[in-house]
């Protein structure tokens, strides 16, 4: 009861914090006249998804700009150019389209303050820059493939290490020897499920994804179908695992909890890197209907309780004698 009561207040407490949105007001296009440069605006940025104004992170080591026109580079000019400096914070200053250029035809100013402007080709600045917002960059970390590839390999350490010590001391283990509680299996289905569904837009969908990625929010009222389901489901990891992290020290004594949640956080990171890479080769969907599969099925064998002791009121997991206390119970 009192973990129901926790997870309904957490609820409370998340709908009252996403429903904070409040809907632009409508102004209908007729009564506004916007000038050509922008129609211009609107027009990149319904394609670029950003426009002037809006601010970057420097996330390369540098990131090099012109100092003169773009012209003059072009006509084989002497030019200057300098470097804004990794975790810079740099803006949208002013965006040209200069179709003659062979090489990219877009070119974006970037001011680093207000005496330091310089040019720079879009398709040397995206990869080397990060929108300047907290989700943005969290987004950017997660899907980083130099990240990936070293959360497995530490995630294999980790993982054989955890299991090791599990096994000698005989520590519960989600999926093979589980508490009787349902909370921590049910965390790793859908981190399983929301790094599933994370990849599948990125697949298809990716305007989509790529919007949200320069225009994020935690709301997921304010998004597309498919785009709240996914914000529903990172919400759902947040308030399975606060329950989870309940049940698992009422059940465990604090030394066991922390290995057990340690064991737990294995488990949800393994399935984040497997099924978000498997899901992108398309043999994650078929992964994911075998792992709840799995995951429901180990969870009934080792971990399902429906009786009750009738002498000492311990949960048994079938009729006959208590482990507890020895009585019978038919």
């Amino acid at each position: 009861m009192r973990t129901i009561v926790r997870i309904s207040y957490c609820l409370m407490i998340v709908f009252l914090l996403a429903g904070c949105y409040s809907k632009p007001a409508n102004n209908h296009a007729a009564s506004v006249e916007l000038s050509e440069q922008q129609i211009d605006s609107l027009s990149f940025q319904s394609r670029h998804h950003y426009t002037n104004n809006y601010n970057f992170v420097v996330k390369a080591d540098s990131l090099v700009l012109l100092s003169q026109q773009p012209e003059e580079m072009m006509s084989d000019l002497m030019v200057d150019t300098f470097a804004v400096k990794k975790h810079d914070h740099v803006v949208v200053a002013d965006i040209r389209i200069i179709p003659t250029d062979p090489v990219d035809s877009v070119w974006i100013q970037l001011a680093k303050d207000q005496e330091t402007f310089g040019w720079v080709h879009e398709t040397d600045m995206l990869p080397k820059v990060a929108p300047d917002d907290p989700i943005s960059q969290f987004i950017n970390i997660f899907s980083d493939i130099h990240l990936l590839i070293f959360l497995i390999f530490t995630l294999v350490i980790v993982s054989i290490y955890i299991i090791r010590k599990l096994g000698r001391e005989k520590v519960p283990l989600v999926h093979f020897s589980d508490i009787d509680t349902f909370y921590p299996t049910l965390l790793c289905i859908v981190v399983a499920a929301a790094a599933t569904f994370y990849a599948s837009l990125q697949m298809f969908e990716p305007e989509m994804w790529q919007h949200f990625y320069y225009h994020p929010t935690l709301n997921p009222f304010s998004v597309p179908l498919l785009l709240s389901i996914f914000l529903s489901s990172v919400w759902a990891i947040i308030i399975i695992g606060i329950a989870a992290v309940d049940d698992i020290f009422r059940h465990l004594p604090v030394g066991e909890a922390v290995l057990y949640m340690g064991g737990v956080g294995m488990v949800c990171a393994i399935n984040y890197v497997v099924f978000s890479l498997s899901t992108l080769y398309y043999f994650g969907y078929p992964l994911l209907v075998v792992y709840f599969i799995f995951a429901i099925r180990q969870f009934l064998k080792h971990s399902y309780k429906p009786y009750l002791c009738g002498k000492c009121g311990r949960q048994l997991r079938r009729k006959g004698r208590c482990p507890h206390c020895g009585t019978m119970n038919c």
